[in-house]
């Protein structure tokens, strides 16, 4: 499927696509086991990150909520849009503001770990009970400056 998507921000302080996030995270939570969180968790750091959304005729197919130190909360693409590189596109949204991007990921997550380390990320520790259920996670880093460049290379082919 090629899909013509359109992105938005969102800035912090705004509830703006809350909801579809809520209800993404929530459908990918449910069919993957995966992006496990508390309602008022997940809408309190929604609330206080930069949000980059991809767009398909106004529905939310996306997105990367991120501080502002780089740290990416949560990243969601619907599965039925997955290998269209709507994750790499958030992501290069991150690097354009940031030089160095991190975020942590369940160990069992094989999906988001082969997606991360595609982008160049690197595991740089382990983190046993990380998660409230009592899941490990890994912390992963991508760059040090110069990551855009290298995102874009990513994002063009």
């Amino acid at each position: 499927m090629s899909v013509n998507v359109d992105s938005r921000v969102v800035a912090p302080g705004s509830d703006e696509y809350v909801e579809d996030a809520w209800e993404l995270k929530e459908r990918i939570h449910q069919r993957e086991g995966v992006l496990k969180q508390r309602r008022g968790f997940f809408t309190d750091a929604y609330r206080r990150a930069t949000v980059h959304c991809s767009l398909e005729d106004e529905k939310l197919v996306g997105f990367a909520a991120v501080r502002r130190d780089g740290y990416i909360l949560f990243l969601a693409v619907s599965p039925e849009y997955r290998g269209e590189g709507i994750g790499k596109r958030l992501i290069a949204c991150v690097a354009e503001d940031h030089n160095t991007i991190t975020c942590h990921a369940r160990t069992s997550n094989e999906n988001a770990l082969q997606f991360y380390e595609h982008l160049g990320f690197e595991i740089k520790r382990r983190i046993d009970n990380y998660y409230e259920d009592g899941g490990d996670a890994y912390y992963l880093k991508l760059g040090d400056g110069g990551i855009t460049d290298r995102i874009s290379d990513l994002v063009r082919r």
